[in-house]
């Protein structure tokens, strides 16, 4: 599962215009959650509020409660970069929060903190990010507070400039997700920002439309990256680095185990290695299907991922992420079925 937060109703809105079958969940302390699918896995989605606090308490609330594989804050921002344009997505590779310092009678101090996307993260994204079809996406690191800055001749905006010259963006509620999330189980998170002003426009591009451009932009981009990051809801999170059977799993009639040394006395299904193999047959009608229109590029994108998992895991084959993405694709079916059916 994937927990998406947004700040604004309108970046609410992008996110929610991609999720089907969508239920509605109860926190017990009052937050509504809404559960749907988007990009072929589980998604929550819920309504923080503008500033770092709200979006640290509600980032603690979904991991408690949902145990995601990542918390995905996906919004809008303002721009602090010159090269950026308006409607360009900012994933963020380091997450400054910029207020922390001592003022002095001379000058103020800073004391930052900064949060880095884990690798594995920046990774998906940015191997998603080079087949998707839609904005310029950019990596950079962006900066957190809680002020809403409209110029970039401020004496805060002169500050962000002096001791984090290396973001390019601003807004208001990622350190506060980053912080959260670090604080349980060291949750990994991704800021997913569309760019609807540069700081000094802010008002000219709000009055032209902007917001709701750059928060379509952004919820398109992390809908896709979701996809990729996501693995089987009945995998928790907290058991994910637990060991498992190395090499090729057999199934007898009491169980499962990995490389068997002696007689075995059960029956052997299936061996890893080979139903691997057949995977290579998978990838080849999973491209010919997206070279036919039957897979749109965000589909094609999280199954490619999840195929070079599935390839790569030194664990039992598991299929249940590539049948929930790829199951109701006539083309496909057949050859995952009987993969699936051997196993």
């Amino acid at each position: 599962m994937i927990v998406m937060l947004t700040a604004l109703e309108v970046e609410y809105a992008a996110v929610r215009a991609h999720l089907s079958g969508i239920t509605t969940h109860h926190h017990a302390s009052g937050t509504l959650f809404e559960i749907g699918h988007a990009g072929g896995c589980e998604v929550a989605l819920a309504l923080t509020g503008m500033g770092n606090t709200g979006a640290a308490t509600l980032t603690e609330r979904a991991i408690t409660e949902f145990e995601p594989d990542v918390v995905m804050f996906v919004g809008v921002a303002g721009g602090l970069a010159t090269w950026l344009e308006l409607g360009d997505v900012v994933v963020a590779t380091r997450v400054y929060g910029y207020h922390g310092g001592r003022e002095t009678a001379e000058e103020f101090r800073a004391r930052p903190r900064a949060w880095e996307l884990q690798h594995h993260v920046e990774q998906l994204a940015r191997h998603v990010a080079r087949s998707f079809s839609g904005p310029r996406v950019e990596f950079q690191p962006i900066a957190a507070g809680e002020v809403v800055l409209n110029s970039t001749s401020a004496p805060l905006a002169r500050q962000i400039n002096r001791h984090y010259d290396d973001a390019v963006a601003v807004e208001m509620e990622s350190a506060g997700v980053a912080n959260a999330a670090h604080l349980n189980m060291a949750t990994p998170t991704v800021t997913v920002r569309g760019i609807s002003d540069l700081v000094d426009g802010k008002d000219a591009s709000d009055r032209q439309g902007w917001q709701p451009i750059a928060a379509a932009n952004a919820a398109k981009f992390a809908v896709a990256l979701a996809g990729a990051l996501s693995t089987p809801r009945t995998e928790s999170r907290r058991s994910k680095g637990k060991a498992q059977p190395v090499g090729d799993t057999v199934f007898n009639n009491y169980g499962s185990v990995g490389n068997q040394v002696g007689t075995n006395n059960g029956t052997i299904n299936v061996s890893q290695n080979q139903a691997r193999e057949r995977l290579n047959d998978l990838t080849t009608v999973v491209v010919r299907a997206h070279q036919a229109d039957q897979l749109d590029q965000d589909l094609f994108t999280a199954a490619m991922v999840a195929l070079d998992e599935a390839r790569n895991t030194t664990g039992p084959l598991d299929l249940r992420r590539i049948k929930a993405l790829l199951g109701g694709i006539p083309a496909v079916r057949p050859v995952l079925d009987s993969i699936v059916d051997s196993l």
